[in-house]
């Protein structure tokens, strides 16, 4: 029997090791994670830095760099990086944790990688437990960084406080294609490798592109850097810093009603069996004019 209790305390008293056990049972869905959760005392005020784009863009290294900024003010930073899941174990893959490898132990800061498991959105389904989680630590800031998949990472605005999106100037072209997406749920971009050629002309059609939306009042953000070499970090961080003192209580209310949907999504398909639904389709398709909708209405009632 877990004792919930005790890992409560442990949280309270600053232990890296009681986090992440807990972060564990409540990603597998241990007996009485719930009442675990709601009984936490969460920070909300601790903020949530999302960052996202498509693969190669330097996620990873811009977090790292973020990272030793805001250790350099004296932060406590905790970062959650989706990763993709392996087919063979449902475990993440961790292919970009070797970037923020001089982080590791470091005791200001904390990283997790979470599977995708399946999820299509760049978030894993217990990505906003988990937060919530590490909301009840004394952190000054969160950052998750998602899976990198592309236009269905709009969902991580459900979640940050702050949403950066992560192009290359050699994103010049897909940017049409992209726009509906990704593209208009940024409060920041960033063009990173900014040092290629094409960057200038990039960042100025980003602006142009901009500009033409609807809400023009708050002028999204387009930062330039190289995060290999650390420039433009420093710029980041004000508009991160900016972009927080202007967050307004109707997004705040969107963000909590995105929250809970996805939260009471999870519950209800929590005890779905996937497997058994496989197993009903073999035996379904070999009978003569299978009818996939048919099959359908028992999962629908």
């Amino acid at each position: 029997m877990t004792n919930w209790s005790e890992i409560n305390q442990n949280l309270v008293n600053d232990n890296f090791r009681s986090l992440a056990r807990a972060i564990s049972l409540v990603e597998n869905d241990a007996i009485g994670y719930e009442d675990f959760l709601a009984s936490l005392k969460i920070n909300n005020e601790i903020p949530i830095l999302g960052i996202t784009g498509p693969p190669g863009a330097g996620k990873s290294t811009i977090v790292n760099s973020l990272i030793s900024e805001y250790l350099a003010k004296g932060h406590k930073v905790a970062v959650i990086a989706i990763d993709p899941t392996s087919p063979f174990n449902f475990g993440s893959l961790l292919g970009d944790r070797i970037r923020m490898g001089e982080h590791f132990t470091n005791q200001n800061v904390f990283i997790r990688s979470i599977a995708t498991r399946g999820s299509l959105g760049g978030l894993s389904a217990k990505t906003i437990e988990i937060c919530d989680l590490i909301r009840a630590y004394p952190f000054d800031l969160i950052i998750v960084e998602t899976v990198g998949v592309g236009q269905s990472e709009v969902e991580i605005v459900g979640l940050a406080d702050t949403t950066i999106v992560v192009l290359v100037p050699e994103a010049g072209d897909e940017v049409q294609g992209i726009k509906s997406g990704i593209m208009e749920i940024a409060d920041i971009f960033v063009v990173n490798k900014s040092d290629r050629e094409g960057a200038d002309q990039f960042v100025n059609n980003l602006k142009i592109m901009l500009h033409d939306r609807p809400d023009t009042e708050n002028m999204t953000a387009v930062i330039k850097t190289i995060a290999t070499q650390k420039e433009g970090i420093l710029e980041l961080i004000d508009a991160i810093s900016t972009h927080k003192n202007k967050r307004s209580a109707p997004k705040k209310l969107y963000l909590l009603t995105e929250k809970a949907f996805k939260l009471v999504q999870s519950n209800r398909m929590k005890n779905f069996d996937k497997n058994a639904m496989k197993k009903d389709i073999e035996m379904a398709f070999e009978k003569p004019n299978f009818n996939f909708y048919e099959l359908l209405k028992k999962y629908f009632n």
